[in-house]
């Protein structure tokens, strides 16, 4: 059976229920999570939206995402033990993807938590799952602020790496690179350990 990735076609109905979106003549029915509602355009206008489709024995479901990150995510939560649709659309909800990669490399239970429907026993478990399918780096440039991740990111990963063959755990390896380089942007990898290991 053929998968649907993506729709472009007119908003014909919006409401953080669902949306309506008429594609040639044909209306299909999506639901959104409320951060993609929040970017929608006004009802009659052109929405492109990327596409999560789950296919069950009874019915089959289309989920929209206005960016790929959040699509990438939704997939990722549905992988996870005890967690459907609707506990993932709460999670894209409560947080931004960058929020959630945070969360999850630092281990915020109490951030996770705060979601409505998410437990401190889902929380844990997202954060145990998710742990190795997180890039750290992205989650670091986010919370930094860092205006171009993409150059500062082999310096980052290059210190962490040492850090962590230094004799540090990986969360104690994140965390002191993050402060090193939010002291210092534009340093080297070396000046990153330097002032990781002075701190």
């Amino acid at each position: 059976m053929p998968y649907i990735r993506q729709l472009r076609g007119i908003l014909a109905e919006k409401t953080p229920a669902g949306l309506l979106i008429d594609c040639g003549g044909v209306g299909y029915g999506v639901t959104v999570p409320l951060s993609t509602f929040d970017r929608l355009p006004a009802v009659g206008e052109e929405v492109t939206l990327r596409i999560a489709h789950v296919i069950r024995e009874d019915d089959q479901l289309l989920f929209g995402f206005a960016t790929e990150r959040e699509r990438a995510f939704f997939g990722t939560l549905l992988g996870i033990s005890g967690i459907g649709p609707k506990l993932a659309l709460a999670v894209l909800s409560g947080l931004t993807p960058g929020e959630l990669a945070t969360a999850i490399t630092e281990g915020d239970v109490r951030r996770l938590s705060s979601i409505s429907g998410i437990g401190k026993k889902t929380a844990e478990r997202i954060i145990v799952e998710l742990k190795d399918k997180v890039d750290p780096l992205e989650a670091i440039a986010l919370k930094s602020g860092a205006a171009n991740a993409e150059a500062t990111a082999p310096a980052l990963r290059d210190a962490i790496l040492s850090l962590v063959a230094l004799g540090n755990r990986p969360e104690e390896a994140r965390a002191m690179a993050q402060a090193a380089y939010e002291a210092n942007p534009k340093a080297t990898v070396q000046e990153l350990i330097r002032l990781a290991l002075r701190k």
